[in-house]
């Protein structure tokens, strides 16, 4: 999740299976796009999806996926050393309900490897 008007390095491609420009914003955000973009039970994805009317401010989704079934996938890409964080939480909660009220019940977290 980032805020809206989040102004950090991006990285800007052309994937197939995205609609638009597919913009990433860090190491697992871009990994994760490739993997994907080769998933064969995923037709398409979104990046950045603004969450409308989230109560704590104005921020986005990471990767909003449709399957090869028609069902949503929302993932959201976290670093584990922030999973700790009660601002992470928060934001990770409040995407969960917000796509839970929305009817989707595959929501996930997308973490880096372990070192």
């Amino acid at each position: 999740m980032r805020k809206k008007s989040y102004k950090g390095r991006c990285e800007k491609r052309s994937l197939p299976k995205c609609q638009g420009i597919c913009k990433t914003y860090d190491a697992i955000q871009s990994a994760y796009a490739d993997m994907l973009q080769i998933d064969d039970s995923i037709s398409e994805f979104r990046c950045n999806v603004l969450m409308d009317d989230l109560d704590i401010g104005d921020y986005t989704t990471d990767f909003v996926c449709t399957k090869s079934n028609g069902d949503l996938m929302i993932r959201e890409c976290v670093f584990r050393s922030h999973l700790a964080k009660p601002m992470t939480v928060k934001l990770l909660d409040a995407s969960r309900n917000y796509w839970f009220r929305r009817g989707v019940s595959d929501w996930g977290l997308v973490i880096d490897a372990e070192e």
